[in-house]
């Protein structure tokens, strides 16, 4: 028979800690855009993929797995802008260089 005033028993589960290397990730990404271009940029990345296989480890170790995509996805179009940076400033030196040539001088 059951007692109908009988209190319910609630189960909790523990919280997982944040991942110190998503957080690593999202600043990495960020200063890749202001400070330090490429450097922050293969960091942000490093330290993503990283913490992306901890976030989706099963059973997963902690969470943070939308900060390890935004730094991940911040890294990939840091590397980006520094590739297309660097093709156009060797385009204007090569676009220099035949200008001088072409003169004659």
């Amino acid at each position: 028979m059951e007692q109908p005033n009988q209190p319910q028993e609630y189960q909790y589960q523990p919280q997982l800690p944040q991942s110190t290397m998503a957080i690593v990730s999202l600043i990495a990404g960020i200063t890749g855009f202001s400070i330090l271009p490429l450097i922050g940029s293969i960091v942000a990345l490093i330290t993503g993929y990283a913490a992306r296989k901890e976030t989706r480890a099963v059973p997963p170790t902690a969470t943070g797995d939308g900060m390890a995509t935004a730094g991940i996805v911040m890294g990939w179009i840091g590397v980006g802008m520094t590739v297309i940076g660097l093709c156009c400033v060797a385009l204007y030196f090569i676009f220099v260089v035949g200008l001088v040539a072409s003169s004659g001088q």
